[in-house]
């Protein structure tokens, strides 16, 4: 649209000149034909013309001795005695010879009837370019929208795709071959995504629960050992060593479970979640670790109903208040702040600041840290499942952890 009003304003002023352009060769023909005149009457009378000989055109004689005007066109006014109007004319100077004496003789010829027909030409040429204008705006308003309707119904489809909905998405109207190609591209690129994932959720279910009967298997024989009264010291520490590397691989090939039903919306379940509530009973549980550690508490808790998945609000809180417990100072200060719009955890910990979004990525944690390195990814993973925003913020010696709920 805007290049066709773009060309079709250039070429308004293109056809105006050309008209005008034309109309004044017309003029000057007509011209032309009238100084022929008055020269072939000086000639074969001997005398100049009255001005009552002339039709609508004016025309005047002036004794120039022996100089000679060389003829031209010119535009020059035109007074009509009629209207005792002066309007636009154009007029031919030339040099007439009577007698020995050189006239200049000036013939004027009212543009009234040219300009009449331009102003027509351009009314119609602009009368045309609305239509044109108005077709194309109805066009691209009816026609072209509704061509373009799969194409839109095609991107929806991408826009809303998971791996987890088997249905097929029909699109309607498919008239359009591109349309048609890239439908087909679409389905075969769905189901090919959606076969790999259900291979890879079979792969991660079944290693899983392979996993899970070894590890228990090991644990199992460790705690029978680890009781044997006859172990040595160095028996024992290298039995513990051994008791705790596998409980830590049971719990990774826990999170990175949880992890994977998190991704793909596999935890689906929802209901009304009083945060206060949650919070309250993971201090009560945290209550012994807080004490041991000579913790100075402080809490301020509002209400705040969400709708979410409990076990995924209750596994968010855990890593949250855990990492501020466990991360903090012996004697050093925890605060949690809930209210209506976000949750904030602050602790003390190590005078440095971390990077902020490593420390959301899987497997990054501190050299000192004895955790996964999954606790956070996981927290944030939930929140961004139930649309909330996990910040972190450093302002020493506080480290902050920040829920917000907008």
């Amino acid at each position: 649209m805007i290049i066709t009003i773009c060309v079709l304003i250039l070429a308004g002023f293109i056809y105006y000149f050309a008209i005008s352009y034309i109309s004044n060769n017309q003029l000057d023909s007509d011209l032309t034909e009238e100084l022929g005149e008055v020269v072939t009457y000086v000639n074969t009378r001997h005398q100049l013309p009255k001005p009552v000989e002339f039709d609508e055109d004016q025309a005047s004689f002036v004794s120039i001795g022996q100089h000679i005007v060389p003829t031209k066109f010119v535009d020059t006014p035109f007074f009509e005695p009629e209207s005792k109007k002066t309007e636009r004319g154009r007029a031919v100077v030339s040099t007439i010879k009577l007698n020995g004496i050189n006239y200049k003789v000036t013939i004027a010829e009212s543009k009234k009837s040219t300009e009449y027909l331009v102003q027509i030409i351009g009314i119609i040429t602009a009368v045309l370019t609305i239509m044109l204008l108005a077709g194309l705006f109805i066009t691209n308003r009816f026609v072209l929208s509704g061509l373009w309707k799969p194409f839109y119904q095609l991107l929806h489809q991408l826009q809303t795709f998971t791996v987890i909905n088997q249905d097929p998405q029909e699109v309607k109207s498919l008239d359009i071959d591109e349309f048609k190609e890239l439908h087909g591209a679409i389905d075969a690129m769905s189901q090919r995504a959606r076969n790999d994932y259900q291979s890879l959720r079979a792969f991660t279910e079944n290693a899983s629960h392979e996993m899970m009967t070894p590890i228990a298997v090991i644990t199992s024989k460790l705690d029978n050992l680890i009781q044997d009264e006859s172990l040595k010291a160095d028996q024992y520490e290298q039995l513990q060593d051994i008791y705790n590397a596998s409980n830590k691989l049971s719990r990774l090939n826990q999170s990175l479970l949880l992890l994977v039903k998190i991704d793909n919306n596999l935890i689906k379940d929802t209901t009304t979640i009083n945060i206060k509530d949650v919070v309250e009973e993971k201090l009560k549980q945290f209550q012994e670790i807080i004490k041991n550690k000579g913790l100075e508490a402080e809490y301020s808790l509002s209400d705040k109903i969400i709708e979410a998945n409990p076990y995924l609000i209750d596994i968010l809180l855990n890593n949250l208040i855990s990492n501020a417990i466990r991360h903090n100072t012996n004697h050093g200060r925890l605060q949690i702040q809930l209210n209506s719009t976000r949750l904030t955890i602050v602790n003390t910990g190590i005078s440095e600041q971390l990077d902020g979004e490593r420390i959301f990525e899987r497997f990054q944690k501190g050299s000192q840290s004895e955790g996964l390195g999954l606790g956070l990814t996981i927290a944030r993973n939930i929140c961004e499942k139930f649309h909330f925003h996990l910040n972190y913020r450093f302002e020493n010696p506080f480290h902050q952890f920040i829920v917000d709920f907008k």
